[in-house]
């Protein structure tokens, strides 16, 4: 039962929202030190001043509690929410010094698809954008991409009650470990490591392509981040139409798949234990989902007379259909390609792909795989309760780390979400046509922006309408959370401004 949230309870949210604040300057060391190694004085200036900014308001809001007891489920949903909005507002403080937004409302915009990992991005210029701020901006997609929560209780920043409250308000449930510090202890280490190997292979294809040492490990660094993130900024405005590689497209399509997998399952693996990986019913959904789209993606471009050749079906359709469904956002392709040269089945194709995202616990946006083999799950068990006799029992069971029975409880929950997702797909498609944008290229922004897949139809650009702007930093930030954390934030707040609550005290 939720109940008001008395003074002290407001004290403790703010503490543990002043320790988040505090640890965010960690991250922001990164942009600035990378501006001093670069000789760019002004963008260091910029997030010197940030992090004096984020260590003020981190410890106003810190000694608002000095001694706080554990954090209880309601209270850890709460943090989690105005987390990701607090630090959205932080982030985009050095973005817009940067001189490259119309307004700070834009510089916003890309500081939530930074942090949710989104990858749409509204900048002005983005090929003269200084190495600092290119730097900030996956340095957004790696904690964004981890997780606020899994990096901060990685480095033990919460106690083991708090902790696990808070893991759990981030949308994820499952433990890799028993031990919730360990279990993200193994997640950030396992993204270093993939991204350290990514990079290093990433450097020497563009050192092999003619681009020089410093600029090839950056772009490297940033593309690796960004593509196991499944987040989607790039440093160069053609996104990965710029490097005309192959073999970089190739590595990217792996750490993008990487990405889409769920964390429990690479536990798995690493414990030699691959029949679980294959049985997984992620793994299975995921294989027979991508099946029938990559049939339907083909049948579709067949049509286009871009897309009419196998090799340019290879290279540009498949890079297309492995970006979407892993909700990262990379084009191979340009933006107007997209609009116009994709038919309208493979237009639909792509949106039908970012909506339903990759796996629970991975870094991507969406639906995700296990919501949808939990729901065709239960269609199944209901056509056969139907035609059984009346003295059979059906029971539907799964794999996921072991054979586990389909419980009511678990399809209400993913019908729950998925409901959710399919209405904010649609009211955002409304919202845009509303502005006046064409009705399909509204329907897939609104489906790139809650999914957090960042392939754009061409709404969000510079100059875009501020009330439509801000919808788009709505559905992503409702999106990332999963709406759950989104909607008790929303009842919590409801229900302590209820004045009537307040008389029965």
């Amino acid at each position: 039962m939720w109940q008001r949230f008395t003074l002290y309870d407001l004290r403790v949210i703010g503490h543990y929202l002043g320790v988040l604040v505090l640890f965010s300057s960690l991250a922001l060391l990164v942009p600035f030190i990378t501006g001093v190694l670069c000789g760019e004085w002004v963008p260091a200036s910029h997030y010197l001043l940030t992090i004096g900014i984020s260590l003020c308001l981190g410890s106003l809001l810190r000694f608002l509690c000095i001694d706080p007891a554990g954090l209880n489920r309601q209270q850890a949903m709460v943090v989690t929410g105005f987390a990701w909005i607090v630090l959205a507002f932080v982030a985009s403080i050095p973005l817009y010094l940067s001189g490259q937004y119309v307004s700070y409302l834009d510089a916003l915009f890309d500081g939530v698809s930074g942090i949710t990992t989104t990858g749409a991005s509204i900048i002005t210029d983005l090929d003269h954008l200084s190495n600092a701020d290119n730097m900030w901006r996956f340095m957004m997609h790696l904690v964004g991409g981890l997780g606020l929560i899994v990096v901060a209780l990685s480095f033990g920043l919460f106690g083991k009650r708090s902790g696990a409250s808070l893991y759990m308000s981030e949308g994820r449930s499952e433990h890799i470990v028993p031990n919730i510090v360990q279990t993200t202890q193994f997640i950030a280490k396992l993204s270093v490591g993939i991204i350290f190997v990514a990079t290093f292979v990433l450097t020497l294809l563009c050192l092999f392509a003619g681009m020089e040492l410093p600029r090839a490990g950056l772009q490297s660094l940033w593309l690796a981040i960004s593509g196991f993130m499944t987040g989607g900024f790039t440093p160069m405005s053609t996104s990965v139409l710029y490097y005309h590689s192959f073999a970089i497209e190739a590595v990217l399509m792996v750490l993008m798949i990487g990405g889409s997998v769920n964390f429990v399952l690479y536990a798995e693996i690493w414990r030699g234990r691959l029949d679980s990986f294959f049985r997984d019913i992620e793994i299975r959904t995921m294989l027979i989902w991508l099946a029938i789209m990559t049939i339907v993606f083909a049948a579709s471009l067949t049509a286009t007379a871009e897309f009419d050749s196998l090799p340019a079906m290879m290279r540009r359709g498949l890079f297309m259909l492995i970006s979407a469904f892993s909700t990262t956002g990379f084009q191979n392709i340009t933006s107007n390609q997209l609009v116009t040269a994709f038919s309208s089945g493979a237009f639909l194709v792509v949106a039908l792909l970012m909506a339903v995202g990759g796996s629970a616990g991975s870094t991507t946006g969406g639906i995700k795989f296990a919501r949808i083999g939990f729901i065709f799950k239960s269609i199944a068990a209901t056509i056969k309760e139907n035609i059984a006799p009346d003295s059979a029992r059906v029971v539907v069971d799964y794999n996921h780390v072991g054979r586990r029975v389909l419980t009511p409880e678990t399809v209400k929950a993913a019908t729950t979400i998925f409901v959710l997702y399919v209405v904010t797909y649609l009211i955002g498609a409304v919202v845009g046509i509303a502005h006046g944008y064409d009705a399909i290229q509204s329907i897939f922004e609104s489906v790139a922006m809650a999914s957090n897949g960042g392939l754009s139809a061409g709404l969000t650009a510079p100059g875009m309408p501020p009330t439509l702007e801000v919808f788009y930093i709505f559905e992503m930030w409702a999106g990332r959370l999963e709406f759950v954390t989104f909607l008790a934030l929303i009842v919590q707040i409801a229900v302590s401004l209820d004045p009537r609550r307040w008389r029965r005290r």
